[in-house]
């Protein structure tokens, strides 16, 4: 069954959620045969939560965002979004012919948006992102910090209800993650987006989320779920954030010993 890109509504038109998977398996064809990746997986994301995907590598976090983008279909299940979801990867993907405002530019294109209005546009979202000024930079000239905060940026342009993100910070060294996790957490505040964002970091998710899901091992099913009721803004050291992250580090142990990865 394929991913209903859909507003789930009730019936006064106000968005339930802004996702809904419901008993979602996945299947690959391998060298053995069909290999089960993603197990029964039923999940909500309500509007404006905060929630991470957590677990071992190859659990299937990754192929549950792409399920939830409509980049591929689930085996069995429903999917459904309020709206289409904006995904943003943990490479920029960006233009390098383009500056970083054309780059947002052309995905406000896409998304309809006039151009007489695109600039003006580009330019607000560079600035919620911290960036402000930098329209006319070519992606060479950025960061790796920096180009992370425009396709953020471009992201954000597709004005969705959803994003998805996929170890967007994994690739940083320490100091830039830990900035990108405050901006992240203020623009997702400012915006009341929802947001569902796969990590392997127990701390990042702890840090960032309203409920972290951790995955068992492929096939990859929902193990566990916190709430996380650490008031934000919160630091990756915190006392609270620390203790959290050392349960659910034992509980990922456990998992990966049950499954007998190494």
């Amino acid at each position: 069954m394929a991913t209903t890109l859909a507003k789930a509504a009730d019936d006064t038109g106000t968005a339930t959620h802004a996702a809904r998977i419901e008993h979602v398996s996945k299947s690959f064809a391998g060298p053995a045969g069909q290999q089960l990746v993603l197990d029964d997986i039923t999940l909500d994301v309500a509007p404006g939560e905060f929630v991470t995907l957590l677990g071992a590598s190859g659990c299937g976090k990754s192929t549950l965002l792409n399920l939830v983008a409509g980049l591929d279909g689930p085996s069995a299940g429903t999917i459904s979004t309020d709206g289409r979801p904006a995904l943003m990867f943990q490479e920029h993907a960006l233009f390098p012919w383009l500056t970083a405002g054309k780059n947002i530019e052309l995905a406000l294109k896409l998304s309809g948006v006039p151009k007489a209005e695109r600039r003006e546009r580009a330019e607000q979202l560079l600035e919620l992102v911290r960036l402000k000024g930098a329209h006319g930079k070519r992606v060479h000239e950025l960061s790796g910090g920096m180009r992370q905060r425009v396709a953020l940026a471009r992201a954000l342009a597709q004005d969705s209800k959803l994003l998805l993100m996929d170890e967007p910070f994994a690739a940083l060294d320490a100091i830039t993650r830990d900035v990108l996790h405050d901006e992240l957490t203020r623009i997702w505040r400012e915006t009341q987006v929802s947001v569902l964002f796969v990590t392997h970091n127990v701390r990042e998710a702890v840090r960032l989320a309203q409920r972290v899901v951790l995955l068992s091992s492929r096939p990859g099913r929902i193990a566990r779920q916190w709430s996380v009721d650490i008031p934000q803004p919160r630091r990756i050291e915190d006392t609270a954030v620390a203790e959290l992250s050392v349960e659910i580090t034992e509980q990922l142990r456990g998992e990966i010993r049950r499954h007998g990865q190494h």
